[in-house]
């Protein structure tokens, strides 16, 4: 990437592209160091995350604002499908997820935010870790969260 850089606050994203810009369906792009953070919001509190720069995460950001509906999983994460699947380009084979992650599970197409640690899981990508009011979101039960970005 070159150090050319060109910033464009776009409704609630901001895109970032070396050289032209197309403005129309391009998907937010993460400049380095440039810390973005989404909003979870569930029964009037909201959780932070802050994301990591990689093609799902984009994709993923891309979709926003949504409203998701988060179900239990295992008693380990609380997972919900998202309306599109996102790319796993260049996406390690797995992780090993930590309590507070934000994930992408690509076989089935869902978010997963882990509620504790668990085992390496191939088809497991990192986007992003929950920095504030993670314990509100671990209401049981399936419940409705608004996810946006935060501070746009």
């Amino acid at each position: 990437m070159t150090n050319q850089r060109l910033a464009t606050h776009v409704g609630a994203q901001v895109l970032l592209a070396a050289g032209t810009l197309a403005l129309a369906g391009v998907a937010p792009v993460l400049a380095e160091n440039t810390p973005m953070q989404i909003q979870l919001s569930l029964d009037g509190t909201a959780a932070t995350a802050r994301v990591e720069d990689s093609p799902a995460t984009r994709d993923f950001l891309a979709m926003l604002p949504m409203t998701l509906t988060l179900e239990d999983y295992a008693s380990t994460e609380k997972i919900a499908y998202l309306p599109n699947r996102l790319s796993t380009q260049g996406a390690p084979d797995g992780i090993e997820p930590k309590k507070g992650d934000v994930a992408y599970y690509a076989p089935w197409g869902n978010l997963a935010l882990f509620q504790k640690d668990f085992r390496y899981s191939s088809g497991l990508l990192r986007l992003g870790r929950i920095e504030s009011g993670f314990e509100e979101l671990l209401k049981p039960g399936s419940t409705q969260i608004t996810v946006e970005l935060k501070g746009s």
